[in-house]
């Protein structure tokens, strides 16, 4: 098709391998709904030895934890159990999910806004707890002493990091306690000695930039010192996640489609969005305002490679010297909370197409058995195409070539699009067929969907290949590593 903007997906090989595996899938999909969620257990296994390699490279020790909340699923969480990586929760739920898992306590870290449940259990099993302010200090050690426990190893979250040099904040975050208010936090500490043992000090950025990350480390690095001199003995630094993901196959579709956009926004083009959406861009009077608020889908540094790049960079309160440098003298532990990295290309969500329609002029209208929220790509701000598996792959353009469509979920909601932008696949799509979104395991998933018009929530399944290359299945909850080589199905 002529002007066809293609966003294809990056593919691991395992994905590939899988989605090769057509009628696998459909055969899954017809069992058990569509939407259909899989997810790639062994996948995290190597996403965690590539985090890894960053810490051999910079001779660094430390743990690698999986920010629970991007996914909910127990096979992935059983696999990481074996690869000696940790697991950050955020609630009662989740940490009582990693506890059935397999995570021993010290290999759990409590984070995120704590009610006295969620604190109760994680002071009661022992595991690690990160305080975003004295107020939760002050409610952990009450609890302490209450119940009589061991002491509890925490980590202090600070925030409002301000560079040396040329000034340079971080941005504004809800979640640990303000820097300037170290001395304060500190001396709180302090005076809860018997009940908790400080280990540590973290950060959380809701941002992609390195150079304000890097102001972060540098920050929590002059913290330490602070706690050093005061006769403490902190021996990690913890910093988050965010580390992102690269969707996208093709540095030149990405460039293309949003220098594409803008064109269509400022009326220079046909609109290439349900409604003339923008994703954030609008015209005003002939110029383009507005941000483009998508998420930086093609990144090439992205995951690893990231935390590489933060850890090479210099810390100018240290003259100059590299930030890993920095944590390696000290013999300081690194701590990372990775989720969208760590489940880079550990799942995807396949859907039925129910219906095609035809609009005389306009795109072709093609309705699935999913909502916009079981997909969830677009309300993260993620583009990229879907991957169309016939069910007949024998007749696979059923008689025609590349078709631009619009992507219809099945709630009786004007807003209920799987994406707002014009959708361009290669083959025109049929009743029957599947449309594959991959790389939806962290977030998308689980993170948005629901039971509306009492439809059930997407099914997940955990896969695998066995010894000769065929894939195998079981339901998610029934997944554990020891699940034999044949498989439950």
């Amino acid at each position: 098709m002529s002007g066809a903007l293609y966003l294809e997906p990056r593919v691991s090989p395992r994905v590939s391998s899988l989605l090769g595996s057509s009628g696998f899938l459909h055969t899954l999909a017809d069992a058990l709904g569509s939407p259909l969620g899989l997810v790639l257990p062994d996948q995290i296994g190597e996403n965690v030895e590539r985090f890894r390699s960053v810490y051999s490279k910079h001779h660094l020790s430390g743990r690698t934890f999986l920010a629970h909340k991007a996914d909910r699923s127990s096979a992935l969480l059983r696999r990481l159990v074996t690869t000696g990586a940790g697991v950050d929760v955020a609630s009662l739920g989740e940490l009582q999910h990693a506890l059935g898992c397999g995570f021993a306590p010290a290999l759990i870290m409590a984070t995120g806004p704590k009610d006295p449940e969620f604190l109760w259990l994680a002071a009661r099993t022992g595991v690690t707890v990160s305080l975003d302010s004295a107020v939760e200090l002050d409610q952990l050690a009450a609890l302490v002493r209450a119940q009589g426990l061991p002491r509890v190893r925490v980590l202090l979250r600070l925030s409002g990091f301000e560079s040396a040099g040329v000034k340079m904040l971080t941005r504004r975050s809800r979640f640990g306690a303000p820097i300037r208010e170290l001395d304060a936090v500190l001396k709180t500490a302090e005076r809860y000695g018997d009940a908790v043992e400080l280990t540590g000090v973290a950060y959380h950025l809701d941002t992609t930039s390195p150079a304000e990350k890097a102001v972060a480390l540098e920050g929590c690095l002059v913290a330490l010192e602070e706690c050093r001199a005061r006769g403490l003995a902190p021996r990690a630094v913890d910093i988050g996640g965010g580390f992102g993901v690269n969707y996208l196959a093709h540095a030149t579709q990405w460039e293309q489609y949003t220098t594409e956009l803008a064109t269509a926004v400022l009326g220079s083009r046909p609109s290439l969005t349900w409604g003339g959406h923008g994703y954030g861009l609008r015209e005003d009077g002939g110029t383009l305002r507005g941000t483009l608020g998508l998420y930086p889908a093609y990144r090439p540094v992205a995951g690893e490679r990231y935390l590489d790049d933060l850890l090479s960079r210099p810390a100018l309160a240290f003259s100059g010297r590299k930030l890993a440098t920095l944590l390696l003298e000290h013999l300081y532990d690194l701590y990372a909370e990775p989720g969208r990295a760590l489940l880079d290309q550990c799942g995807l969500t396949v859907a039925k197409v129910v219906e095609t329609r035809d609009t005389g002029a306009g795109p072709l209208w093609v309705r699935l058995a999913a909502t916009a929220d079981d997909i969830g790509l677009e309300e993260h701000g993620v583009l990229m195409d879907p991957v169309l598996l016939p069910r007949a792959p024998d007749v696979a353009d059923h008689g025609t070539g590349p078709v631009a469509a619009h992507l219809f979920g099945s709630l009786c909601l004007e807003s209920d699009l799987i994406t707002r932008r014009i959708v361009f696949l290669p083959n025109r799509p049929a009743p029957g067929d599947l449309m594959a979104f991959v790389n939806t395991a962290a977030y998308c998933m689980d993170f948005h969907a629901t039971h509306a018009q009492r439809q059930p929530v997407a099914r997940k399944v955990a896969a695998w290949q066995d010894g000769d290359g065929e894939w195998r299945w079981c339901l998610d909850e029934q997944y554990w590593p020891i699940t034999p080589p044949g498989g439950q199905q």
